[in-house]
């Protein structure tokens, strides 16, 4: 399967309620080569206005500490695990998780990253898939709002730069 009809498939969705509340469906983006896959947990609002993922609050946090790594956000695929927006950025519900799951795992097959950084509690229930390093860290919106989280949060992009050096 493309990435473009997947991406179609995912904006058409209707498995659970989401879609129901949300403006867009929230792919991902990213070169379909890319060696690291960033996975968060769900869109929020700003993602949900614009369809794109990590461009409100906690995505410029994201930015700015990829930046400080020497990481480019434009070699990484972002996306999330849950597709659509909750109401009122709740975390998702385990059947709308289990309802997106297949589409996170056809990505994963179709870019074969060497690395998936899952970002946050939710992100930790991706399908593991042999061949690829799985890496977790905080949620860049719990790094944000808490300095023992911030700090662990660049650590673990310090070691991610690191590795993407060896790739």
């Amino acid at each position: 399967m493309r990435m473009e009809n997947l991406n179609e498939q995912i904006r058409q969705c209707r498995k659970c309620r989401l879609w129901k509340c949300a403006s867009n469906a929230v792919p991902g983006e990213g070169p379909v080569d890319a060696k690291v896959m960033l996975v968060g947990q769900n869109p929020g609002r700003e993602e949900d206005k614009v369809g794109r993922p990590f461009v409100g609050r906690s995505g410029r946090f994201l930015d700015k500490m990829l930046t400080q790594k020497c990481i480019n956000r434009k070699e990484l695929f972002i996306t999330s695990v849950v597709k659509h927006a909750s109401p009122n950025n709740r975390k998702p519900l385990q059947d709308e998780i289990d309802a997106c799951l297949p589409y996170l795992i056809i990505q994963l097959q179709i870019i074969k990253p060497k690395i998936v950084v899952l970002m946050g509690v939710v992100a930790m229930q991706t399908p593991r898939i042999a061949e690829i390093e799985y890496f977790k860290t905080v949620h860049p919106s719990a790094a944000m709002r808490f300095k023992k989280m911030e700090n662990r949060f660049a650590q673990d992009l310090e070691v991610l730069a690191n590795r993407l050096h060896e790739c």
